[in-house]
Protein backbone atom coordinates (compact mmCIF):
# COMPACT_ATOMS: atom_id res chain seq x y z
CA UNK A 1 0.00 0.00 0.00
CA UNK A 2 1.12 3.05 -1.05
CA UNK A 3 1.16 6.61 1.33
CA UNK A 4 0.57 9.72 0.39
CA UNK A 5 3.31 11.78 1.89
CA UNK A 6 2.05 15.20 1.26
CA UNK A 7 -1.46 16.33 2.74
CA UNK A 8 -0.71 13.57 5.44
CA UNK A 9 -1.09 14.95 8.73
CA UNK A 10 0.10 11.43 10.48
CA UNK A 11 3.49 11.37 7.87
CA UNK A 12 6.26 10.02 8.03
CA UNK A 13 3.32 7.62 9.36
CA UNK A 14 0.36 6.19 6.79
CA UNK A 15 -1.89 7.09 9.58
CA UNK A 16 -2.88 7.78 13.60
CA UNK A 17 -2.74 3.81 14.41
CA UNK A 18 0.76 3.34 12.93
CA UNK A 19 2.02 6.46 14.58
CA UNK A 20 0.43 5.28 18.06
CA UNK A 21 2.01 1.10 17.49
CA UNK A 22 5.69 2.87 16.69
CA UNK A 23 5.19 5.49 19.83
CA UNK A 24 4.12 2.26 21.63
CA UNK A 25 7.08 0.15 20.62
CA UNK A 26 9.59 2.77 21.71
CA UNK A 27 7.71 3.41 25.41
CA UNK A 28 8.52 -0.47 25.78
CA UNK A 29 12.11 0.07 24.23
CA UNK A 30 11.28 -2.55 22.15
CA UNK A 31 13.55 0.50 19.68
CA UNK A 32 16.90 1.08 21.04
CA UNK A 33 19.74 3.30 20.32
CA UNK A 34 22.83 1.31 20.48
CA UNK A 35 25.82 2.91 23.07
CA UNK A 36 26.16 2.50 26.42
CA UNK A 37 23.44 2.92 29.11
CA UNK A 38 23.22 5.75 30.91
CA UNK A 39 22.12 6.01 34.76
CA UNK A 40 19.59 8.86 35.09
CA UNK A 41 21.48 10.14 37.92
CA UNK A 42 24.85 10.39 35.54
CA UNK A 43 22.80 12.33 33.46
CA UNK A 44 21.54 14.67 35.64
CA UNK A 45 24.93 15.49 37.28
CA UNK A 46 26.33 16.19 33.32
CA UNK A 47 22.94 18.57 32.61
CA UNK A 48 23.59 20.72 36.00
CA UNK A 49 27.40 21.05 34.95
CA UNK A 50 26.41 21.85 31.36
CA UNK A 51 23.78 24.76 33.36
CA UNK A 52 26.23 26.06 35.72
CA UNK A 53 29.02 26.66 32.83
CA UNK A 54 26.47 28.49 31.21
CA UNK A 55 26.01 30.39 34.15
CA UNK A 56 29.62 31.31 34.14
CA UNK A 57 29.47 32.45 30.75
Amino acid sequence: MKTEYFGNEFRPFCSERCKLIDLGAWADEQYRIPGEKVSEEKVLEELSEQIEDLKEE
